[in-house]
């Protein structure tokens, strides 16, 4: 039995990855401030900690682990002081990244578009750092001071009903309600990851010899024109497009350029990941009848 420790785990994609390391039989561990509360399997083994305090982060370091999830890690100062507590403790690190540590591209972006072996590192925290050059950061630690394997995987925006940021209902309630909704490019591409692939695909990876950058994302892209025209259908009214608005009409997936990953590297290692056509159309219309609901 793998003895797992998740700091982070209490929410979306995190929550699933729980179910599925105890349906797997792993001995999980959930660190946490304690602030959300949530039900977990009763196995699921609970700490208490600030992942921004190094002292109280030393807590989980008391113990070995065979993996250690970390999906509240910002900064380089939060991954150097993984590195300082987790050295010579676990035996594979699964950081949670981003596509955001890239810069927008026309092409499909593969892991060498961003080298974190090689970026200069500045020793800051996250209120330092904006969310990209934190991700970067953090990578770049894990991987120039090596204190043991580590695994970055990078996601795109995640969806599921459960997104508690409700950037897809955002779009479906402002055609709904005939506001308008500025995207600046309809024609950007961009990928997404549903939340259940998101943890299956970190809970596959903990169990393969893939270390380093991998990028992780369904099959397919969509254009925003696309994206939108798939809300229209199934709300049944016109979306009213704008290219600029206030910021309370501005769309979260409003990127001025195309924005999408290249998924080859995991999927040569034997991953199946889903495509975007098999469960997009779905939640959209899941989450309209959760709109509907709500206002009837």
């Amino acid at each position: 039995m793998k003895k797992v420790l998740v700091l982070g785990g209490t929410r979306f994609f995190g929550k699933r990855l729980v179910n599925l390391l105890v349906e797997a039989g792993a001995d999980v561990t959930v660190a946490t401030r304690g602030i959300t509360q949530v039900d977990l399997p009763a196995s699921v083994k609970r700490l208490t900690l600030d992942r921004d305090d190094v002292n109280s982060l030393a807590v989980a370091g008391e113990e070995q682990w065979d993996v250690v999830y970390d999906n509240i890690c910002y900064s380089s100062q939060n991954a150097m002081d993984a590195c300082k507590v987790f050295r010579g403790k676990v035996g594979k690190y699964v950081l949670t990244s981003t596509l955001s540590v890239y810069d927008y591209a026309e092409e499909s972006l593969k892991e060498e578009a961003f080298d974190s072996y090689t970026y200069h590192i500045q020793a800051k925290t996250r209120e330092e750092m904006t969310y990209q050059e934190g991700k970067r950061q953090a990578e770049a630690v894990f991987f120039q001071e090596n204190a043991f394997p580590v695994v970055a995987v990078r996601f795109p925006i995640v969806l599921a009903e459960d997104d508690y940021t409700r950037r897809l209902y955002f779009h479906i309630q402002q055609v709904q309600e005939e506001r308008p909704i500025g995207i600046p490019n309809l024609a950007a591409q961009m990928c997404f990851i549903h939340a259940q692939g998101a943890a299956q695909f970190l809970a596959w990876v903990a169990t393969t010899s893939i270390t380093g950058p991998v990028n992780a994302c369904s099959d397919g892209t969509v254009s925003l024109a696309e994206l939108m025209e798939k809300i229209v259908q199934i709300v049944g009214k016109p979306a009213r497009i704008e290219q600029t608005t206030d910021d309370s009409d501005a769309s979260p997936f409003g990127f001025v350029a195309s924005f999408y990953m290249d998924n080859s590297k995991a999927k040569a290692a034997g991953f199946p990941f889903w495509s975007l056509d098999e469960w997009l159309p779905a939640l959209i219309k899941n989450v309209n009848d959760e709109y509907t609901s709500e206002k009837a």
